[in-house]
């Protein structure tokens, strides 16, 4: 009987700082080899960390990358490894996954299905691969795919006509809400009907916007998965194969779908921070929903010694707002300042008085309000290092309702593809875990305070009635009569849709938030700013 140890490396790369992607390969493949593995592999495009982007452009870039190959081949001789790297051939470049062992290459494979949908823009960078790749180590035959592969038909079949008795697979498949059990249900399908089992290695942590949930896993030729890494965490694990078939190991249990959405907030949170070089996060406490639970997730990523949290009342704050902002603030151990802004309203508001006389009060007066928090917030964050995360959610950016310059200024948006009725559940669940937003926070109607008793209703459609729509539109692509036809009044769609079509030149101006949705503003969603189109 044939005996092969695999090793998952289920590891945190940093895209662009090949240096430290190597170092970081290196250490894995020791503690795989302590941990009594014959071969290891890591994600898809480890070298360069993925997606790396239009640094793919740049010929010293790849020139860097390829060039690791061969260092990192001198540098770990005892264990294979199988890393992927961008490969350039001649004029081309493949998304390649290459095999190392002692010093030499046994083995190099090139990416045959490249995304275009989506988040990916593959056909941008690469060329197609158009063989499969087979080796043989230690009496067993192994076949290379990379992630898309493992999704088109056909793929795995030739790889194992072409003698595969294993399948290796590299991924760097993005986190959206309820995508794990989607994976494993296509792979697991597609595995069944080739009839070999499966290594899948997916990348964990997050990229700007992407955040990569890990939960590799390995399926035996029947398409039952067998073992399962844990979703949102770090992990090297060894899988034995008796005869190429896997021998049955631990299983995470999956998470329940608002646990996966509030883990993944949480580590976007934490590694935007951690790769970007920030010292902590800062934020405007407002006693508002939105606010409260950015804070909540702020300092589950990061620890409460490095939050800080501004609370900046005006005449129109509710004494409440306060009261629920300092309570929070002080069960989550988080240090926090009361800068009032009337002083700076009044300021702006006396410059402007005499190109203002004799017009009415509106929208203006209450924007220059949320652009005088934004000046107070963005100085504190540039003096002390930290890095601002805006508040808004989703159905926000939706329809436009922020402020530029104002709460939307700061540099990551946490809750930016959080509809504002999950914002409630998550707020709920992180309750769940220990008691730090005040109740009374959840249940008040929201309100942006901008002027006196102001609510959000007053300006929107209720969310239960906006979310709908706007998952509809936004994220369904249905069109005002399709929604009109499941239900909903044609003014309230109308209204919403007016709002999203006219409001883009905003979301260009918002910064970069963590994609947990089917469809997040950003790389999954560009449409132009100035356009004739009208979804109603």
């Amino acid at each position: 009987m044939s005996l092969l140890k695999i090793a998952i490396a289920q590891i945190n790369f940093l895209v662009g700082n090949i240096a430290a992607n190597i170092q970081h390969i290196i250490e894995a493949a020791h503690t795989a080899q302590e941990l009594g593995a014959d071969i290891v592999v890591f994600p898809e495009l480890t070298i360069t960390g993925y997606p790396a982007e239009d640094l793919l452009l740049r010929k010293d870039f790849i020139a860097d990358a390829n060039n690791a190959i061969y260092a990192l081949a001198e540098q770990v001789n005892d264990i294979a490894i199988v890393v992927g790297y961008p490969e350039l051939n001649g004029d081309k470049l493949y998304n390649s996954a290459v095999v190392l062992h002692q010093g030499v290459i046994l083995a190099n494979y090139r990416k045959q299905a490249l995304p275009n949908y989506g988040v990916f823009d593959e056909q941008r960078y690469f060329s197609e691969g158009q063989q499969p790749c087979v080796f043989e180590f230690n009496g067993t035959f192994i076949g290379l795919t990379i992630c898309e592969d493992v999704w088109k038909d056909g793929i795995i079949a030739q790889t194992k006509q072409a003698g595969a008795e294993i399948l290796l697979t590299l991924n760097a498949s993005p986190f959206n809400a309820g995508k794990i059990h989607q994976r494993e249900a296509v792979i697991c399908q597609q595995i069944n009907a080739a009839q070999i089992p499966l290594v899948y290695v997916n990348q964990i942590g997050g990229q700007d916007e992407l955040i990569f949930d890990g939960a590799s896993f390995v399926t035996d030729k029947q398409g039952e998965i067998v073992f399962r890494a844990a979703e949102f965490q770090e992990q090297i694990s060894v899988i034995e194969f008796h005869d190429a078939m896997p021998v049955p190991s631990h299983c995470a249990p999956h998470y329940q779908e608002i646990v996966s959405e509030y883990q993944a907030l949480v580590l976007g949170v934490k590694d935007y921070v951690r790769k970007n070089g920030f010292s902590g996060a800062i934020l405007g406490l407002s006693g508002g929903i939105d606010s409260a639970l950015v804070l909540a997730l702020a300092v589950d990523a990061l620890g409460a010694d490095k939050v800080e949290a501004v609370l900046m009342p005006s005449r129109y704050t509710q004494d409440m707002s306060n009261e629920d902002a300092i309570l929070e603030a002080d069960m989550l151990g988080v240090k926090y300042h009361i800068i009032p802004i009337e002083p700076a309203v009044n300021a702006f508001t006396g410059m402007l008085a005499e190109v203002f006389a004799g017009t009415k009060k509106d929208t203006t007066e209450e924007n220059i309000q949320a652009r005088c928090r934004g000046v107070i917030l963005m100085a504190l964050s540039n003096k002390q290092g930290k890095l601002l995360l805006t508040t808004g959610n989703k159905s926000e950016m939706s329809v436009g309702y922020a402020t530029l310059y104002g709460d939307m200024a700061g540099g990551f948006a946490p809750i930016k593809d959080v509809p504002k009725l999950l914002v409630y559940q998550l707020a709920n669940y992180r309750n769940s875990l220990s008691a730090v937003i005040p109740e009374r926070v959840i249940t008040r109607p929201p309100s942006a305070e901008l002027a006196p008793d102001q609510i959000d209703a007053d300006s929107l459609p209720p969310y239960d009635v906006l979310d709908p729509i706007l998952e509809r539109y936004v994220e369904q692509d249905q069109s005002a009569e399709q929604i009109i036809a499941a239900g909903f009044k044609p003014e309230d769609v109308t209204r919403a849709i007016r709002l999203v079509d006219r409001n883009e030149y905003k979301r260009r101006q918002s910064p970069p938030g963590i994609r947990i949705t089917s469809k997040a503003f950003g790389r999954d969603r560009r449409y132009p700013i100035t356009s004739g189109y009208r979804g109603i």
